[in-house]
């Protein structure tokens, strides 16, 4: 469970972020490549980014050789350009510390990345071109679906903040959580996986004495003061402290894990959380006719066609108008829906609306 700590100071401190950030977002993608749960929902999505990712994004990959990322990488910026200007603008040292820490105990440090500990302007355009071949192929496809999810929960959260308040909104941000005594506790969520799987070539993921490699010691710094810092980083992940530093929400729209929490001295802690529908942005699939079909086919005209009219909330009265039906056909084919995980139902008053399930966007191919 994460607890994160305001004091009054930060309760008139909190803000959303106004737009994606896309460093932020394509660190979360990155991630949830080598997840391995989601698999359902992400695996399409997983195995079409694992066929086109250019190896030039392998180095990204090598910087997470245990899971955790430097937290040089811990930037916002309304683009990747901007994002990567911070990242090379942090202070040598903060650089040489964080890789010491990543690579404690981690075994051989790759060639590169020991240049990049020396401050090697080479490194930094290796790794410049590997965040670009990523950037290019995860994010920049989908990129205007991101900025159209990111507006609509940012309208969300401002609805939900100037009508019932600050931890309502904080609640409606993470389902589970609560803000009591200043607390914001959340609930346990899966923990990040390590990348370095999803972008390293695959012979190396195949190669026994590649894998072996981690229990070598010492490669960067000492294997004690590396699991020091490590038992801190750790602790930190479970309480954050505000501090009167103030806290940014950043909605990501591919993870599905627990909050990636950016906390850097004398800076505002960025908490970037999962949104949107549970399906990751993906490009309009090709041939979506022929997908329509075999939808029909396996559901039958008039239940795909309920299925379809539900990727917006609909109350039964309106799902029988849009789709030609009686309300009684349209009630019976919602229930068989509802009951096979491909909708939800819920009361609002004398209403009631459905709605698409994640497993029902995957089933039509909607894009949240």
């Amino acid at each position: 469970m994460l607890h994160i700590r305001f004091t009054a100071e930060d309760m008139s401190r909190v803000r959303f972020a106004p737009r994606p950030s896309p460093v932020p977002e394509l660190h979360a993608a990155l991630l949830m490549l080598g997840a391995p749960h989601e698999g359902l929902l992400f695996g399409r999505w997983r195995g079409r980014l694992l066929r086109t990712l250019p190896g030039a994004a392998e180095p990204l990959g090598e910087l997470v050789p245990g899971g955790a990322a430097p937290r040089f990488l811990d930037v916002l910026g309304g683009t990747r350009e901007e994002g990567f200007a911070l990242i090379r603008s942090a202070r040598p040292e903060f650089v040489r510390s964080e890789l010491a820490r990543v690579y404690a105990g981690q075994g051989p440090v790759p060639p590169w990345v020991r240049a990049l500990h020396r401050g090697d302007a080479a490194a930094w355009d290796t790794l410049d071109r590997a965040q670009r071949a990523a950037h290019e192929t995860v994010l920049a496809p989908v990129w205007p679906q991101v900025q159209d999810l990111h507006r609509a929960e940012f309208t969300r959260y401002a609805l939900t903040a100037a009508e019932q308040g600050l931890a309502a909104a904080l609640a409606a941000v993470a389902p589970g959580s609560r803000l009591r005594d200043g607390v914001w506790e959340w609930p346990s969520a899966p923990s990040a996986p390590s990348a370095r799987s999803a972008l390293e070539a695959p012979e190396a993921r195949d190669d026994p004495e590649a894998r072996g490699a981690g229990a070598a010691r010492g490669a960067l710094e000492g294997p004690e003061a590396g699991e020091a810092r490590n038992a801190r980083a750790a602790r930190a992940a479970r309480e954050v402290r505000l501090g009167g530093r103030g806290l940014v929400l950043l909605p990501t729209f591919h993870w599905r894990g627990g909050p990636l929490v950016q906390d850097l001295p004398d800076r505002p802690v960025v908490l970037a959380y999962p949104a949107g529908g549970g399906l990751p942005p993906a490009p309009e699939p090709l041939g979506a006719r022929s997908e329509d079909r075999g939808l029909a086919a396996a559901l039958g005209r008039t239940r795909a066609a309920v299925l379809r009219a539900l990727a917006e909330p609909r109350t039964t009265t309106d799902l029988a108008r849009r789709t030609g039906i009686g309300n009684a056909t349209a009630s019976a084919h919602a229930a068989a829906l509802r009951a096979a995980g491909l909708i939800t139902t819920t009361r609002t008053g004398r209403s009631v609306h459905h709605e698409q399930t994640p497993l029902g966007m995957l089933v039509v191919g909607t894009r949240p």
